[in-house]
């Protein structure tokens, strides 16, 4: 049984640095690690490394988008472990204005062993994020969602083997995580760059969503400069008490989001 989920959101990304960098995988909005991005990273794993063995994790799962599993990567390596691919706690995108398309869908796990050998393509992901965006009543649904059926199907597929797991996301998405966990949904919370929550779970609770409490939240103090540009869902715009459309990429206007949502049913764990 999972005793201990860790969860880090990625590093100082390349983009803030330099708008036009481009993306490794030629994905639109795939960026990667500023080179501050990838110091963070190794601090994280440095953090992990030097925890008794009890209390690292052994299985490391992340968001399929660059930055994510490159942040990963420093600490699967520290700990000779592979990278597991999770669809389900990939970036959040509000929902795309209408006529402009849909958002981008990062590449399969096997695709993504070409950018980082590391990925064991052995995982099939749990939950697909629409790829028409979400408002953020959805995000916090959707990872709710995720987690009901993501902690158990992990014990399932690894047979109990793992009791300490680290997740690695994005902002929106690692807010909406804690607070599931927490089953507080509007707890007040910012994350910052590489900064890292943990949650233990609590004797004898039934379910996943409020089954945890928290013993670190968003901490950065593994890290030398602290978890810079942190951000929260009230740096959002909202207007009427929604979030702005966004544009979808150009392109896709007449694709369908055919693979989204839930990937197992409840009732095969």
């Amino acid at each position: 049984m999972i005793e201990t989920i860790y969860i880090a959101r990625h590093g100082f990304r390349s983009n803030w640095i330099d708008p036009n960098c481009g993306s490794p995988t030629g994905l639109p909005r795939d960026h990667s690690l500023a080179a501050y991005g990838e110091t963070q990273a190794q601090e994280l794993a440095a953090y992990f490394q030097a925890l008794p063995a009890s209390k690292r994790p052994t299985a490391v799962f992340s968001s399929p988008y660059y930055r994510c599993l490159q942040t990963a990567l420093p600490v699967a390596s520290a700990l000779n472990l592979p990278i597991y691919a999770e669809h389900g706690i990939a970036e959040w995108y509000s929902p795309v204005a209408p006529g402009t398309g849909l958002h981008p869908r990062p590449k399969t796990a096997s695709e993504l062993k070409a950018y980082f050998p590391e990925i064991d393509p052995s995982w099939s992901s749990v939950w697909y994020p629409p790829r028409e965006g979400e408002d953020v009543d959805q995000v916090h649904a959707r990872v709710n969602g995720l987690l009901e059926l993501f902690v158990p199907e992990v014990e399932r597929r690894f047979s109990d083997k793992h009791k300490c797991i680290l997740l690695v996301s994005h902002a929106a998405t690692v807010i909406a995580l804690c607070r599931g966990l927490l089953a507080q949904p509007d707890m007040p919370l910012r994350v910052g760059c590489c900064s890292l929550s943990e949650f233990i779970r609590k004797p004898g609770t039934v379910g996943i969503v409020g089954a945890w409490e928290a013993k670190l939240l968003a901490d950065g103090s593994h890290l030398k400069d602290g978890a810079a540009r942190d951000w929260g869902f009230e740096d959002i715009q909202i207007s009427s008490g929604k979030v702005i459309n966004d544009v979808g990429i150009p392109g896709t206007k007449y694709l369908a989001d055919d693979t989204c949502g839930p990937q197992i049913q409840r009732s095969s764990l």
